[in-house]
């Protein structure tokens, strides 16, 4: 996630995809984040363009005042009091949601992506496998280090998401046997000035490290601004998680060996036309196994300018 971040009122505020033109009497959805990141400005450009496809509805994107599972599932309250007929949401902490889930599930469809809660009454989860992104992340950096042993450090912004346990578990799984270590992972609860702060203490407090891993948007960003400072880029190998400018940028020069990306617009865009076809008695979209996975896929200095020209033009398609 670089992108600079929204302001804090803008987080708070909700987003009619539709214009002020939208009938009272059109179903809304709504497409709920985990905390106030430009990595969600994908997501939003899919569901704008879902909007012009499903003139019936209308589309909300929104954040929450806090990235916290508080605010997320007040927020969910306060957009079912407001008549939204189906939600998809990204859990800051789906273990500690449960319940809250459940009371949302029991009024209206619940949907989940990015970050999934399988043990609610959510209806699916769409979205990426953290646990296969994770795996391509662990390979991706076995290649970069090309037989050097390897001591690495992660970044993370929620410790007990499952995404982020899921990515954690996938990197280690690939990277077992291979003589690299991931010596730890540091959280920051999407706290951006700690993001920084973590990589600045590793730098100083572990001089062994040679090889780190951002496993939210947010962080190779704040990797790259660390050891920038440092006069370290280059020096540790790096592998990032989605498509942050910053990211893309120092995979373009070569100071990051790569970055696995998801995919955010399809979320959104395929999150409302699923949410729009169940509310209509249509299920078929909805797999046994209740997860419909969007592919992530590894940008490296090869491939990167060809992604970012595909990123502009998704942009662009919603507008």
């Amino acid at each position: 996630m670089h992108y600079k971040f929204l302001l804090a009122a803008a987080a708070a505020a909700s987003l009619a995809l539709g214009g002020p033109a939208l009938a009272q009497d059109k179903k809304k959805l709504a497409f709920v984040v985990n905390a106030s990141s430009d990595f969600w400005k994908l997501a939003e450009a899919g569901v704008k363009k879902a909007q012009g496809e499903l003139p019936k509805y209308q589309l909300q994107f929104r954040y929450p005042a806090q990235g916290t599972a508080a605010a997320q599932n007040s927020l969910m309250d306060d957009l079912v009091t407001s008549g939204v007929a189906a939600i998809m949401i990204s859990s800051a902490d789906p273990k500690n949601s449960i319940d809250a889930f459940n009371r949302i599930a029991a009024q209206i469809p619940l949907f989940t992506t990015d970050s999934d809660a399988p043990d609610s009454k959510r209806i699916a989860y769409l979205g990426s496998s953290n646990t296969d992104a994770g795996v391509q992340a662990g390979e991706e950096m076995v290649k970069a280090m090309a037989g050097k042993p390897g001591k690495c450090m992660g970044f993370v912004g929620f410790l007990g998401a499952d995404n982020a346990k899921e990515r954690i578990a996938g990197f280690r799984k690939a990277i077992a046997g291979k003589g690299i270590e991931l010596v730890d992972v540091r959280g920051d609860d999407v706290d951006f000035t700690k993001a920084r702060t973590n990589v600045d203490d590793v730098l100083v407090a572990k001089p062994e490290i040679n090889c780190m891993v951002g496993f939210y948007s947010y962080n190779p960003p704040k990797i790259y601004e660390a050891l920038q400072a440092a006069g370290k880029l280059g020096k540790i190998t790096v592998v990032a998680f989605d498509e942050d400018p910053v990211t893309l940028g120092a995979v373009k020069q070569g100071s990051f060996a790569s970055t696995v990306v998801q995919q955010p617009f399809e979320w959104g865009y395929q999150g409302m036309k699923l949410m729009a076809k169940y509310l209509e008695g249509d299920k078929s979209g909805v797999p046994q196994d209740k997860l419909i996975i969007v592919p992530t896929k590894v940008i490296n200095k090869a491939n990167v300018e060809a992604f970012e020209a595909d990123l502009k033009a998704k942009i662009a398609s919603a507008r």
